[in-house]
């Protein structure tokens, strides 16, 4: 958002402020022994969460290579290739997973990251656009081999016994709709995106809050969060998007 702006703008002090955050990515943020960054200052710990942090901004500076090293780094950590999906946080220092839950909304984040960087890729970086293609439709196959019949997931994706969560569905929808407008994604997946945005539509209430979302602060219930509102909007714009490339 702060470079976005600079460029709008022209505003130094935005551009610096950016230009400052793509260093401290680059050189200074605390990160693993292969580059991988840590999601959190003070404990070495990699988290689902990080493929929507700075894997997107890397990439549309055009940081392709050190984008793509993100996604992988993060992908190795956290992947299960029975399940599909992955797991919430693991410490480095460790070796081991503190926690191996498959977190709805972290593969939801995921899911949001590896879209954003694929619509960065330019066309020279073909084939590593196909292969973040391939984990995305592999993640996306992975939740939906889980979603509700109401069209919404369980806050841990594989545990019935977890509360009944929103926002993985307008994530998923937001990649999905993406990626069939870009033309990297099968249109087959639409049908799915179309339940989870009907089900998510429905959890507005009259105040324009989306409820049920893994909600703010300690995302350990189902609530509201700023990230709820942000995907609803990202859902609708890139569903609006779809239907009128289509025609």
């Amino acid at each position: 958002m702060v470079w976005r702006a600079g460029q709008l703008t022209g505003d130094v002090q935005l551009q610096q402020a950016a230009d400052n955050l793509l260093e401290f990515l680059l050189e200074r943020a605390p990160r693993a022994e292969d580059g991988t960054l840590y999601h959190v200052f003070g404990s070495p710990e990699a988290w689902s969460d990080s493929f929507n942090t700075a894997p997107p901004y890397l990439a549309v500076r055009g940081r392709f290579d050190e984008a793509i090293k993100q996604i992988e780094g993060l992908r190795k950590r956290l992947w299960d290739a029975d399940k599909k999906l992955l797991s919430h946080m693991w410490n480095e220092g460790k070796k081991k997973f503190k926690r191996k839950d498959f977190w709805g909304v972290g593969n939801g984040w995921a899911a949001v990251g590896m879209t954003r960087v694929i619509q960065a890729l330019p066309p020279e970086r073909g084939d590593d656009k196909k292969r973040l293609v391939g984990y995305l439709k592999d993640l996306i196959d992975g939740c939906l081999a889980f979603q509700r019949p109401d069209g919404l997931f369980h806050d841990v994706v594989d545990n019935p016994n977890s509360f009944v969560e929103t926002n993985l569905g307008q994530m998923l929808s937001y990649s999905i709709y993406t990626g069939v407008a870009a033309g990297w994604l099968s249109a087959d997946y639409i049908a799915a995106a179309d339940r989870m945005r009907q089900a998510a539509r429905k959890k507005v209430d009259r105040y324009g809050f989306v409820q049920g979302v893994c909600g703010a602060p300690k995302f350990d219930r189902a609530g509201v969060a700023t990230e709820g509102q942000a995907f609803f909007i990202l859902m609708e714009s890139a569903a609006k998007k779809m239907m009128r490339d289509e025609g």
